[in-house]
């Protein structure tokens, strides 16, 4: 029993991680990558769709993205959905093709964005807290019940905080990692 708490607490700490991981790919950085336009939904005949749905997306670049719609009256509805949103990217076309040049950050900017991946980074620590906290719980509660020692608690205790610091390490990692890249003229 004990053992499957803390392996769900690890599992569900490794998605944190993944989580971040994925939320920082969002997060433009001066450099072309297609992860920004995960969320542009675009009008593909009255339903919503990705933008890797509807066209080939490529860097051939390091800051330009373009866009190749499979049909070519799609290139309307694209452009449009990537001006409603919001990424500071002006999209052109040539009629075949859109062209997403990303401007370069400035300074100012850049410590705007390191600011942001902080704030990602320690919400992401403080839900690794509170699957600790909960991992916690059900160890004492099972001690409660009788199911294990109370040497056997404070153990797995320890097993619960070492994860722990593993995880937060991870995530300082990640940010530490991202941050170099968002720095980097």
């Amino acid at each position: 029993m004990p053992k499957t708490v803390i392996t769900d607490m690890k599992a569900h700490m490794d998605k944190t991680v993944e989580d971040l991981r994925k939320e920082f790919l969002k997060i433009r950085t001066g450099r072309a990558n297609i992860a920004l336009l995960d969320e542009v939904r675009v009008d593909y005949y009255g339903n919503p769709a990705t933008l890797s749905q509807v066209a080939n997306l490529a860097v051939p670049e390091p800051r330009t993205i373009t866009i190749t719609p499979w049909e070519s009256k799609m290139i309307g509805p694209i452009e449009k959905a990537i001006l409603n949103a919001n990424l500071g990217l002006t999209p052109g076309n040539d009629g075949k093709l859109i062209r997403l040049t990303l401007p370069p950050l400035t300074e100012e900017r850049r410590k705007e964005i390191v600011k942001g991946l902080k704030k990602m980074d320690e919400d992401h620590k403080v839900a690794v807290r509170n699957i600790r906290r909960k991992a916690i719980d059900e160890l004492k509660k099972l001690e409660k019940d009788k199911a294990i020692s109370e040497d056997d608690l404070k153990k797995l205790e320890k097993d619960v905080q070492t994860a722990t610091d593993a995880v937060i390490a991870r995530l300082d990692e990640i940010l530490s990692h991202k941050e170099k890249e968002v720095m980097e003229v």
